[in-house]
């Protein structure tokens, strides 16, 4: 089991979708607690060193920390705009 930190501002980011796409993306939420990396992709570039996971048309862009079990959740956006 993975702890999920997420920040204040994540959470604003969350709030400004709609309830279907807020149920969504806390279940993938979830899947990254319970370690369940399936599909995600490493990020290249400037973002070397995150992942991100699909959720719909967002992206949950985040950190692992092997060490300490943690995943810090860093952005969540629309595709359009979340890189």
């Amino acid at each position: 089991m993975y702890e999920v930190i997420m920040p204040k501002h994540v959470f604003k980011e969350l709030s400004s979708t709609n309830k279907k796409d807020q149920q969504l993306i806390f279940d993938k939420i979830k899947d990254l607690e319970k370690g369940n990396f399936t599909n995600d992709k490493p990020l290249k570039g400037k973002h070397k060193g995150k992942f991100r996971k699909i959720a719909g048309d967002y992206r949950i862009v985040y950190l692992r920390q092997n060490n300490t079990l943690t995943i810090a959740v860093l952005k969540i956006a629309h595709r359009k705009g979340v890189y």
